[in-house]
């Protein structure tokens, strides 16, 4: 059970009803492909946020660029709504409904387009999640390192710019998409960028498409840049007196300029939740989980580095993973935090905050941001990205007591306003959805939201796109 969609986010719900015409057309044209059956249009209408709003009227599921453009050009015909759907990962509310209309599942668009290993490019449908493309290119030597901790869709990644756990030394998916195929509003196919490295063509339009969520158009092919596999890897965890100890050695680290390819950071709670969750028998303290890339001197070198600072703040405990098998058992047990946190109370939901601060300012908003929960009582845990200064703490709270949302709600505003005085962002990487809209004009400020509206009313006139999502049109 989710919790109701809060009262300042109420007058987004101005449902636009599917006339009969047009899901005539859509029934005629994709036959089982379209389906209003509640239970798929349930599946369609929630995602990893708290929040609990009605379903899509129709799911269609789209196996082309033609597919999505023929959905898209009917809705611009009637005015209706069109949410593009990937796996249903996301935790800000990005593909709920709140205005009805037409859920795009793109989860049958996985088709590699092409794969050129010699320009260390590769071309993929959106519903091609991280893993399978890293599974379909292996036999390269290449890899993908954009790494949310979800299999999510490379469409769903690009449309809300995320990074993750690699994010510190191969960037995120701003750096590494090169080109889009996109529909527009009117149901357009455009191409933008090239595979070429770099260009001074006009306007960055894949910038701007990456990290619209949906509101600009569906992207249904996506061009990214591969990287070589690294001749040797090394990942290592080293548990800390405090939280503080541990955030301050991955400052250093970064300011010593180590080319650390993760650096995780798992609160006390975190490490208790993943114990239990993958049974495992790590200490139950504040710990870094890092992995080093590079050649077996190099990786060596990064290591022992890391280790001596770590030491000076206190680190112990280190225990080494060389073997694949070793650093997927631990590196499992991360991308498990989320779920696994979950179980510490059961029936719970999330709410969720993903900061990102300038790296000196790191220690201060994760310390503080643990002081606050605990003296509120209110069980939660923290993970972090922390090597690129992001972090999420997760509220736990029962759905049904609206107190423990309040609170949640009131720890997160305090945690984001400290991260904008600090020059930081509100959301490092889950993107706004509708939770964050409020956080947008305090970070950017009235009149750059204001020109985002601008582009939104160019490039969407009839608001049909994602609507509700980002900022009220």
């Amino acid at each position: 059970m989710n919790a109701p969609l809060p009262a300042h986010l109420l007058p987004l719900l101005a449902a636009r009803a599917v006339p009969a015409a047009m899901l005539d057309a859509l029934q005629t044209r994709f036959g089982a492909r379209c389906s209003t059956a509640l239970a798929v249009r349930e599946q369609h209408g929630r995602d990893e946020s708290p929040f609990d709003v009605p379903p899509p009227e129709v799911v269609v599921y789209c196996e082309s660029t033609e597919d999505v453009a023929a959905v898209v050009s009917l809705a611009a015909q009637h005015a209706v709504p069109v949410i593009p759907f990937g796996t249903g990962s996301s935790l800000e509310g990005h593909l709920l409904a709140v205005q009805g209309g037409v859920s795009i599942d793109l989860s049958r668009m996985h088709r590699m387009v092409a794969i050129q290993p010699e320009d260390l490019t590769v071309t993929v449908q959106a519903g091609v999640t991280r893993k399978q493309l890293n599974d379909e290119i292996r036999h390269t030597g290449l890899f993908f390192p954009i790494d949310p901790g979800a299999d999510a869709s490379l469409g769903g990644m690009s449309a809300t710019r995320a990074s993750g756990t690699n994010a510190v030394r191969y960037g995120t998916m701003r750096e590494n998409v090169l080109g889009l195929t996109v529909v527009t509003a009117s149901g357009e196919v455009i191409h933008t960028g090239t595979r070429a490295r770099k260009s001074s063509a006009g306007y960055d339009l894949t910038r701007l498409m990456v990290g619209s969520e949906g509101t600009l158009g569906v992207m249904t092919e996506i061009t990214l840049r591969l990287y070589p596999l690294p001749e040797a890897v090394l990942a290592a965890i080293c548990t800390f007196p405090s939280i503080d100890a541990a955030v301050r050695t991955t400052i250093q680290t970064i300011q010593m300029g180590v080319p650390i390819a993760r650096c995780e950071l798992l609160d006390a709670h975190a490490v208790r939740a993943v114990n239990r969750h993958d049974k495992l028998t790590l200490t139950e303290a504040p710990m870094l989980l890092m992995e080093f890339h590079g050649s077996a001197a190099s990786v060596k070198e990064q290591a022992d580095t890391v280790q001596q600072i770590a030491i000076d703040f206190g680190g112990a405990g280190f225990e080494w993973a060389t073997t694949p098998e070793e650093r997927t058992k631990l590196w499992t047990a991360r991308h498990h935090a989320y779920f696994a946190g979950m179980q510490l109370k059961p029936g719970c939901r999330t709410v969720t905050t993903d900061t990102c601060v300038p790296i000196s300012h790191l220690a201060e908003c994760v310390v503080q941001a643990s002081i606050e929960a605990e003296a509120a009582g209110l069980l939660h845990y923290i993970v972090g990205h922390v090597g690129d200064g992001n972090f999420h703490i997760a509220y736990l709270i029962d759905p049904k007591i609206p107190a423990e949302r309040e609170t949640a709600e009131r720890l997160n505003d305090a945690v984001v306003a400290r991260a904008i005085q600090f020059d930081g962002t509100c959301t490092g990487e889950h993107g706004i959805g509708l939770h964050k809209q409020g956080f947008l004009i305090d970070e950017a400020g009235a009149g750059t939201v204001a020109m985002m509206r601008t582009v939104k009313h160019a490039l969407d006139p009839k608001n049909i796109m994602n609507p509700g999502k980002i900022f009220a049109f």
